[in-house]
């Protein structure tokens, strides 16, 4: 029986590369360059399955090709990403310090050099309150005793969050006013495109740090910007942008904001293992049974 043939749209970490080729009819992306629409859509037509990473721009143009062979989509998208680290080194100015150390000026340490913010007992406002955000959560009220706020139009369990001692909020609105901290973890798309902009900043403390994991457009670069050379918020933490891998001059030139090329589930342990969680939900497809992560 031949094996089903399969294709990656991306390089992937060698070690479920060498798995994808053993148990499927695979076919890698040697070069690593980013697939064009022609090229997708000519994948969905010859192969049984898809595996895409989530910089792919899968669009209604590319799964509107004609004559589609491929029957399921793997997507290579989910990992734990390391906001704590982020939100600290915005907080304590990591990047600016490490500039100025790079660039010779530092003259050594003395009282009031270079201030940052403490995270401790400070309030952090998530947006999303999925398995990652209350991971962070977690993390944040029992490591550094922060107050937990969050709005999600889907709550969790009360069993979920019950060991964080975390209030619901109506809206994001009330979550810009009352938080020190805003951690994004709402997925993209047309219902929470700009989600922040010109308006959740002008809600926001003047002292609020914004970070940014989730998806480059949910925030409205233009709008932080602004908001970030207004003093309207203190400064910002992304891992992400909304023209991704471009990124806005303005942001590259600002001082209060720590800029990650989309990092967050980069560690060998953790790409290995959302590639062989692809492995397990193809196999899965193929063999007649659920994918365990199948969303349609």
């Amino acid at each position: 029986m031949s094996k089903p043939k399969v294709i990656v749209t991306r390089r992937w970490h060698p070690e479920v590369e060498a798995v994808l080729v053993e148990r499927f009819d695979t076919q890698l992306n040697e070069d690593d360059r980013p697939m064009s629409v022609a090229e997708l859509q000519d994948a969905l037509k010859s192969a049984d399955a898809v595996l895409p990473t989530v910089c792919d721009k899968v669009t209604a143009e590319v799964l509107g090709a004609d004559n589609i062979r491929a029957r399921i989509l793997g997507s290579n998208g989910v990992g734990f990403n390391h906001i704590e680290t982020l939100l600290l080194a915005v907080a304590r100015r990591a990047g600016e310090g490490e500039r100025h150390l790079r660039s010779g000026e530092w003259t050594g340490w003395r009282p009031t050099h270079m201030m940052g913010t403490s995270v401790t007992g400070k309030t952090l406002g998530l947006i999303g309150m999925g398995r990652i955000a209350r991971a962070v959560a977690a993390r944040a009220a029992h490591g550094f005793n922060m107050k937990i706020i969050y709005h999600d139009p889907f709550p969790p369990r009360d069993e979920d969050i019950a060991d964080l001692n975390a209030t619901r909020c109506a809206s994001p609105e009330e979550v810009f006013k009352q938080a020190d901290f805003i951690s994004l973890h709402c997925p993209g798309g047309k219902e929470t495109y700009h989600l922040i902009g010109t308006d959740a900043f002008k809600a926001m403390k003047p002292g609020a740090f914004l970070v940014n994991t989730a998806r480059g457009d949910v925030v409205d670069e233009a709008a932080l910007v602004a908001a970030l050379a207004n003093g309207e918020i203190a400064g910002a933490g992304l891992d992400v942008f909304e023209k991704e891998p471009v990124v806005s001059e303005a942001l590259l030139q600002m001082e209060n904001v720590v800029l990650l090329p989309h990092l967050g589930s980069a560690t060998e342990e953790t790409r290995i293992a959302m590639g062989m969680r692809v492995v397990e939900n193809i196999e899965a497809f193929f063999a007649g049974d659920t994918p365990r992560d199948k969303l349609v």
